[in-house]
């Protein structure tokens, strides 16, 4: 008896707070899961098409916004597609086996989808001067593995903002631009 009235009490508080407005409605709630797993699927397809290897340079015209914003620690903030593209040319120059994945689900809310990657790369091409902390010069064969978190916000179906925090730290130990104490 307690278990049914406890749904029934539940049931009865859910219904008033709907009609009182605290709560979505039904059709808000799907037309919000809906929005977000749309969203989730387009940095879905980010992800694999501009981060992986081998990337597809078309996916920034597809899916970012003409003032795109991409902005990670370790490099100057960049803005629009052509210097997102000129960005990725350059790393992936540099870095031609560079590849990300996703270390975890996506997490969605409204316009902002987060995700949690891991990836790096082996320093077998040209100098590489794109380091706020420093430049590599040309080759040096050096390997970059490390993790960051990224949030993207998206805006009628495109990509506005990419902001990640990465673990620079390791990435540039890794690479000889800083040194352990």
């Amino acid at each position: 008896m307690t278990r049914r009235t406890f749904a029934k009490d539940t049931l009865i508080a859910t219904a008033a707070a709907v009609v009182a407005g605290a709560a979505p409605s039904a059709a808000q709630s799907a037309q919000a899961t809906s929005k977000e797993e749309t969203n989730k699927a387009i940095v879905g397809r980010w992800f694999k098409e501009f981060w992986s290897n081998p990337w597809n340079p078309a996916i920034v015209d597809e899916l970012a916004a003409p003032d795109m914003l991409l902005q990670y620690s370790l490099h100057a903030p960049r803005r629009g597609r052509a210097d997102v593209k000129a960005f990725m040319v350059g790393f992936r120059a540099a870095f031609p086996d560079l590849s990300f994945a996703g270390a975890a689900d996506l997490i969605a809310e409204g316009d902002y989808v987060v995700g949690r990657w891991v990836g790096g790369g082996t320093h077998t091409g040209p100098a590489f001067s794109d380091f706020l902390a420093g430049s590599l010069p040309a080759a040096t064969g050096r390997k970059m593995h490390f993790t960051g978190t990224t949030v993207l916000r998206v805006v009628n179906g495109k990509i506005a903002e990419e902001v990640g925090l990465d673990d620079g730290v390791t990435a540039l130990t890794q690479l000889g631009l800083i040194r352990r104490s």
